[in-house]
């Protein structure tokens, strides 16, 4: 993979984890009963998928 694919690769994992931070705080803070949950369960399969992905543009 070159540079500039990596590059892009890590800034969309970590744009991911940016997210996956704000859903759950806003979840948490902000919403009650099923819409909790399930912006819950977004916000964790955006913090595995941008873990794969840092992962990913480190190798």
């Amino acid at each position: 993979m070159d540079p500039m694919t990596k590059m892009w690769v890590s800034l969309i994992g970590i744009g991911l984890m940016a997210i996956a931070a704000f859903l759950i705080t806003f979840a948490r803070y902000k919403t009650k009963g099923v819409i909790k949950f399930v912006l819950s369960l977004i916000a964790f399969f955006s913090l595995i998928i941008g873990f794969f992905l840092g992962v990913i543009s480190i190798i």
